[in-house]
């Protein structure tokens, strides 16, 4: 969450860079158009009209996510490109602007665009990576949200099922040895939320969040779907047509034609430990009890730690 200064501060801010961009802002007063479109520990996002500011996480690293916009603006047509090249503080806090596109619809999950989803992914994981580019921050964050789950839930009905399905992975996955085949440029926290279209309502879908950009192996970018495929929580031609389109792009996260699981298991048993962590520390925190979803992603936990991962996996 915000401090009470930064959200007035961040909110002044991207109307005046909104204000600056064009002599006709469409906001018809200066209050007029502002919304805050997330407010969370790791960012608070505000929009006035067109534009968008984000005030990335306290502990982001300057020079990190510098590079990471760099290779935004370097990729015009995968990633959403920057207002600015590079990160400005304010109150302490890193921000970035950005065009405003207009998100998926969660309403509307027939219309999810799967298909241009995996076209950017197979685009983005065949772009040359930038020797200075970080690595992706996928196991990472993986690793934080379970050991928050051992420090807020330890005796969560449902702990010790997340924290088995997490030991039997190997080390790489949990963030405590280096990524295989770890050169490939990546989003790093794929999932329908991180597309927007722009120019918005009717331009082409872009990523967006280059918080977790950096190199690592792709697998770890189709890993979300994957484990919502596995878990029975994305229908079997939804997984189809993503999959089919990252294939005919060209991605290299799997196989052409073979079975892609044997590159996809890890990644995508991490990805579930990873939900099924934040789903139990969310739900301690607000005193309630799991709900359906979050039951089948501790069902599909406890399934993960009675048979071994597969491998590769990278």
């Amino acid at each position: 969450m915000t401090t009470d200064a930064l959200l007035p501060a961040l909110t002044a801010r991207v109307r005046q860079t909104a204000h600056a961009r064009t002599a006709t802002c469409p906001c018809g007063a200066a209050a007029e158009g502002d919304a805050t479109l997330a407010d969370r520990p790791d960012g608070t996002v505000v929009r006035h009209a067109g534009t968008v500011a984000k005030a990335h996480a306290a502990d982001a690293d300057s020079a990190a996510l510098a590079l990471r916009v760099a290779v935004a603006a370097g990729l015009p047509g995968i990633l959403l490109p920057p207002l600015h090249p590079a990160p400005v503080a304010l109150h302490d806090r890193l921000v970035t602007y950005w065009p405003y596109g207009a998100p998926v619809d969660p309403g509307d999950p027939d219309a999810a665009p799967w298909e241009a989803a995996a076209t950017l992914l197979a685009r983005l994981h065949r772009a040359p990576a930038p020797t200075a580019v970080p690595p992706m921050r996928g196991p990472e964050k993986a690793a934080r949200a379970v050991a928050l789950l051992r420090t807020a839930a330890p005796h969560h009905p449902a702990t010790a099922a997340v924290l088995d399905a997490w030991g039997a992975l190997p080390a790489w996955a949990r963030g405590e040895a280096p990524l295989p085949n770890a050169a490939t440029l990546c989003h790093g926290d794929f999932h329908l939320g991180q597309l927007v279209r722009h120019p918005s309502p009717a331009g082409p879908w872009l990523l967006i969040d280059v918080d977790d950009l950096g190199t690592g192996a792709p697998a770890w970018d189709l890993a979300r779907p994957a484990a919502w495929y596995a878990c029975g929580l994305l229908p079997p031609g939804d997984w189809d047509r993503f999959l089919s389109a990252y294939r005919a792009a060209g991605g290299p996260a799997v196989p052409a034609r073979e079975d892609p699981w044997p590159s996809l298991d890890v990644p995508a048993r991490a990805l579930t430990a990873q939900t099924a962590a934040r789903a139990v520390t969310k739900a301690v925190a607000a005193g309630r009890d799991l709900d359906e979803v979050e039951r089948s992603l501790v069902d599909a936990c406890s399934r993960m730690a009675a048979v071994r991962p597969s491998t590769p996996g990278g």
